[in-house]
């Protein structure tokens, strides 16, 4: 599977991957008020056909799974083996008693889709494309005449604290790097409502609607727990790779740190925002 996303490909198919896929209730729980509030737009109904983008470790697409129910179907497609692999276990441990659920390894920017669907969703899967533009106009193909596509994205960094304040901490520690580009793939790929709008109106989306949508986000129930999320599984894990362990251990301290004395000895809490994006195809 060679695309113009090999870079993403190889990142989520390497140790960040593996390490999200051993993570993973940690940041469903994260998670967890965006993800209701993406499936309350989405009002997914009985007998739907439904992909799920960038499923990462399966729970948005066994949510998807019972609410669409026996008569649905899910194809739950994300480009990383380790966490398809922990897709599947999850719904072998836990049956949700509803559709069928297809998990595909595939690059859902050029992934020719032979099924057409009913829905289109995605958790924070979206802002990894090489070529967005390319990405949605596929997204749109593989919709039915009318479909509706639901997905979240985050806002600017500077709006998301649990992001910006560890980093900002842990930037004197590693090299200086150069920013990435605004179009770059990345987490804050779709941080203006203008660029989102553009690239979904551009694929022939139509009633395109961005809503702001603010929860804090639950870091870890402890300090020592927030700053382990920071460092493996959070944006900042970017800067701290390759980074020796003396460096890694001396970024964990830091935000341990940093957490007590925003916190106290309790969960850490930090703010996160994001646009809720509903189209139609």
């Amino acid at each position: 599977m060679v695309t113009g996303n090999q870079a993403q490909i190889d990142y989520w198919n390497g140790e960040v991957g593996q390490r999200w896929a051993d993570n993973h209730s940690a940041l469903d729980t994260a998670f967890t008020p965006f993800t209701q509030a993406l499936f309350a737009a989405a009002g997914l109904a009985p007998g739907e056909r439904v992909l799920d983008i960038g499923c990462g470790a399966g729970e948005t697409s066994l949510l998807a799974a019972r609410q669409v129910g026996r008569e649905g179907r899910v194809t739950a497609a994300d480009v990383s083996g380790p966490l398809l692999e922990a897709a599947r276990a999850r719904e072998a441990a836990e049956p949700t008693g509803g559709a069928s659920i297809e998990w595909l390894q595939a690059d859902v920017q050029s992934h020719p889709f032979e099924e057409r669907f009913d829905r289109a969703l995605s958790r924070f899967g979206v802002m990894f494309f090489d070529d967005s533009a390319a990405a949605f106009a596929n997204i749109r193909a593989s919709l039915v005449e009318g479909g509706r596509l639901h997905f979240l994205c985050w806002r600017a960094m500077a709006e998301n604290a649990w992001v910006a304040l560890p980093r900002a901490a842990v930037m004197p520690l590693v090299p200086e790097s150069e920013p990435p580009a605004p179009d770059a793939p990345g987490p804050f790929r779709f941080a203006l409502r203008e660029t989102v709008q553009a690239i979904l109106a551009e694929a022939g989306f139509r009633d395109i609607a961005i809503t702001p949508v603010d929860h804090p986000m639950t870091m870890g129930p402890t300090p020592e727990a927030a700053a382990e999320y920071a460092v493996r599984r959070s944006p900042v894990a970017r800067l701290l790779q390759g980074c020796n362990q003396t460096v890694q251990d001396a970024a964990l301290r830091t935000l341990a740190d940093l957490f007590v004395r925003l916190s106290g000895n309790g969960p850490v809490e930090l703010g996160a925002a994001c646009w809720l994006v509903s189209a139609r195809a």
